[in-house]
């Protein structure tokens, strides 16, 4: 997520509780379908090892500050959104393909991003936290492309049944689901802020991490997926890894 507003309303339990692993059930994608017309989806590039790190060290530092948050995990992939929507999922097979061939042309592993802040979302006395990297022309063309590619995809909005959820969508903020309904608006083009989210802590520590200098640094994208999104507008599942070339 990366909405700036001083109210999420993410749910506060939620954020204590945190976001439990356990093994995902495995579906067909005609049954997927068939229990999960639509999908809230993330189109998202994966940084390079740098900047990987820098997202672990800072995701370690807050959870020794706040353990009950999440871990970046197997199921919590580091990873720059691009674009998030709800399409229907019988349409997943031809937004890979529209996706795939973007990325191709685009070649973002051959790109330079710099990253130079933290920031957070708050929802007192919490925030979701995040590295900001600089907007580029090559990350805006890129998000415009997607944007026209996957829009005879998309729908108006979902249900939390459209995401990732080991507790039946409980997890799910309303929100996010407002987030990704509105992406376009709120998100894109001169509202866009390329970020690796890097996990939750309350809002007076943020404030401290805030205040520090950030050594900036660079990196670059690895790879690119398409995600089902999570709580907290986490990457949550890889529904496809994208064909990126240098």
């Amino acid at each position: 997520m990366e909405r700036k507003t001083t109210s999420t309303g993410i749910d506060r339990r939620t954020l204590v509780t945190g976001m439990a692993a356990a093994p995902a059930l495995v579906f067909t994608q005609k049954a997927f379908a068939q229990q999960n017309p639509i999908t809230a989806i993330d189109i998202a590039l994966e940084p390079d090892a740098t900047m990987i790190q820098h997202a672990k060290d800072a995701n370690a530092r807050l959870l020794k500050s706040f353990p009950k948050g999440f871990a970046l995990d197997e199921t919590h992939h580091p990873h720059v959104s691009m674009l998030q929507q709800f399409v229907r999922t019988d349409d997943l097979d031809k937004i890979f393909a529209a996706a795939n061939a973007i990325m191709v042309k685009e070649k973002p592993t051959a790109w330079t991003l710099k990253a130079f802040k933290y920031y957070y979302i708050p929802d007192r006395p919490f925030g979701l936290a995040g590295i900001v990297a600089e907007p580029t022309e090559d990350l805006h063309r890129l998000q415009d492309e997607l944007i026209a590619a996957v829009k005879p995809y998309t729908v108006k909005t979902g249900t939390p049944a459209a995401f990732y959820s080991e507790v039946g969508g409980r997890d799910i903020q309303k929100s996010l689901i407002e987030y990704v309904a509105y992406f376009v608006k709120i998100a894109a083009g001169k509202r866009f802020n390329p970020h690796v989210t890097i996990g939750v802590a309350m809002e007076k520590y943020l404030n401290k991490m805030l205040a520090e200098p950030f050594p900036s640094f660079t990196f670059s994208p690895a790879g690119a997926s398409v995600y089902q999104l999570g709580s907290f507008g986490t990457a949550r599942k890889e529904l496809k890894a994208l064909t990126v070339s240098a």
